[in-house]
């Protein structure tokens, strides 16, 4: 029973429910760019490069010919699917790059404001003063009212 009950604090605490949701809208996140390579952006590089279908990029390791990649898996040949790599790298480049902009921004987000400043500088001598002083410790002379 403390089991259970040390397995349900753990469960609840904040971090794992937040990594849960990390994960789910990651997982979430994957599909809809492995859409956008595979059907909007793949197909223009394709027609641009003379009607080119980037998944039936394969090299066929059995010696016999066939018309697709689907026929080739369906016959069970062993093959290297080049198209399919390269669709899998364009959209890993999406990725880190769409998580690259989101933690730019949290971070952008999280930066503090610079504290407020404590000395400043005499307009006689350029010695570091309290911010408040009405008189220069070093060279003595009167400060203007701020």
């Amino acid at each position: 029973m403390k089991f259970l009950h040390e397995f349900r604090e753990f469960a609840a605490r904040g971090s794992v429910v937040d990594l849960a949701v990390g994960v789910i809208i990651g997982a979430a996140f994957g599909k809809i760019v492995s859409s956008l390579v595979k059907d909007i952006i793949m197909p223009p590089i394709g027609m641009i490069l003379g009607g080119i279908d980037f998944s039936n990029i394969f090299v066929n390791l059995s010696g016999q010919h066939y018309e697709s990649l689907a026929d080739a898996q369906k016959a069970g040949a062993a093959t290297i699917n080049v198209g399919v790599f390269l669709n899998t790298c364009i959209e890993f480049l999406i990725i880190a790059f769409a998580i690259f902009l989101m933690v730019r921004v949290i971070n952008q987000l999280q930066r503090e404001p610079p504290p407020n400043p404590t000395t400043k500088d005499c307009p006689y001598c350029l010695s570091q003063i309290p911010i408040k002083a009405t008189k220069c410790a070093h060279c003595t002379s009167d400060l203007p009212a701020q």
